[in-house]
């Protein structure tokens, strides 16, 4: 089975979507990628002593029961099955999630504060929303919206929530009635509005496990950087000089890098990709030497003062994860070039990070901590602000000219989770194919 001059740049969860695609009509497509390995940022990776980490935390939510048996079949029908829970750490208090129903046990003069501003916030007839910040303050009020999500954004969008639209939103923020809110300040975990239940995750080898049978549908040339990208002789340069053709081109990588790579993308092109803004995430990495005892798969966390916003339990997705006897877990902290740099390396914030672990309780001390490490990686999540919509129609609008077709979170440029990744790399496949019609998605 040949290429036939398919080319798939990026080998992540999007690439390999489209190579499954170009695979079962006959097409072993070449897949691209400057990393030594493929994965993107799905790659699962340890150190020999046991511990598996992913790049951030990963996990299945898909309800697809055809990207189900897909991802199944890739781990020969290895895989944990389990329910969410996840909860916040908010001053000292730990709250199950999402907080805005679930606000008994913190200070009751907060609480007190959160219902009467939401109470207030629910008078108001046909609020103007304009950006995030104003959708915040419409649905929960200012004292909730100011003491958590406001806060959450900061830390983990790395600007502030009048800087967003809202366009991203979906299900991901549940807005309650006044009932819920009541019931969740006045009981224990009363209700269950979380919008993802089920969860999947490979009982080895990491998330990557969900892909890497697809390795063999596509041929993957690995340390293979893109310098060039020419539409008009369907050349690819790369770093070191060599070429390649192709006939069909789909693309994974993220817009603000695959379009400086195109000879003679217009100027205006150029500067809209230049617009577009994305997190940096640095993982910071922490295996202990008992196991982590919390039901959460991850927790949130709103302090300013402590550096990470997200923190993952390994265990707790697969205990195959961790040597026996042991935990580890996974603390995200975010910057972005666009608004907040990332200062130091990242394994200067290794330090800061057991810090807020220790303070935070999830860690008692130093003397347990037998794994630390600390990852980089330059794509983390899409930001939504102000100038992301007309940035991206300008760019997708150039790609289709140029018969391009783009997939995945950074071809989108859009707010997906893997499975939604690879489907976008199976339509941008068929596509590329000429294949009319839907497949069942």
């Amino acid at each position: 089975m040949e290429h036939q001059g398919y080319a798939i740049l990026g080998g992540g969860m999007a690439g390999f979507g489209a190579a499954n695609v170009l695979f079962a009509n006959g097409i072993r497509a070449r897949i691209y990628d400057k990393r030594s390995r493929p994965g993107g940022l799905t790659s699962s990776f340890g150190n020999g002593d046991g511990f598996v980490f992913d790049e951030g935390v990963h996990i299945s939510f898909t309800k697809n029961p055809r990207v189900k048996d897909l991802f199944a079949e890739s781990t020969g029908q290895k895989f944990e099955v389990g329910n969410v829970y996840c909860n916040n750490y908010w001053q000292g208090h730990w709250i199950k999630h999402p907080a805005q129903v679930n606000l008994h046990g913190l200070p009751a003069d907060l609480v007190v504060n959160c219902i009467k501003d939401f109470i207030e916030a629910r008078q108001i007839e046909n609020p103007k929303i304009t950006n995030y910040e104003d959708w915040l303050l419409a649905a929960f009020g200012k004292t909730f919206a100011e003491t958590f999500p406001a806060v959450y954004t900061r830390k983990y969008h790395t600007t502030d929530a009048s800087n967003m639209s809202t366009d991203w939103l979906g299900p991901r923020l549940y807005r309650p009635n006044l009932e819920e809110m009541l019931r969740g300040a006045l009981e224990h975990e009363p209700l269950d509005v979380f919008y993802v239940n089920e969860f999947r995750y490979p009982t080895e080898g990491g998330f990557e496990s969900f892909i890497s049978g697809f390795y063999d549908k596509a041929e993957v040339l690995c340390d293979h950087e893109i310098a060039a990208i020419d539409t008009k002789e369907k050349q690819l340069t790369f770093k070191d000089g060599t070429t390649h053709d192709f006939k069909k081109l789909i693309s994974s990588l993220p817009l603000p890098i695959v379009i400086p790579l195109i000879k003679g993308v217009p100027d205006d092109v150029r500067e809209a990709a230049a617009k577009l803004a994305c997190t940096q995430v640095v993982v910071v990495n922490i295996g202990l030497n008992r196991p982590i005892e919390t039901k959460p798969q991850w927790s949130y966390f709103y302090d300013e003062d402590i550096p990470f916003a997200r923190v993952s339990y390994r265990g707790n997705l697969s205990k195959k994860s961790v040597p026996d006897g042991c935990g580890a877990l996974q603390a995200e902290i975010y910057f972005s070039e666009k608004y907040r740099p990332l200062t130091g390396s990242p394994d200067e914030w290794i330090e800061p990070a057991i810090d807020a672990l220790i303070k935070s309780g999830i860690v008692q001390s130093r003397a347990e901590i037998i794994h630390k490490s600390a990852i980089m990686l330059p794509f983390g999540n899409v930001i939504f602000d102000l100038d992301r919509k007309a940035a991206v129609e300008t760019v997708h609008a150039y790609l289709d000219e140029m018969g391009i077709e783009y997939c995945g979170r950074f071809g989108q440029w859009g707010y997906i989770w893997t499975d939604a990744a690879f489907l976008s790399g199976e339509r941008a496949a068929r596509a590329a194919l000429g294949l009319t019609g839907t497949v069942e998605e």
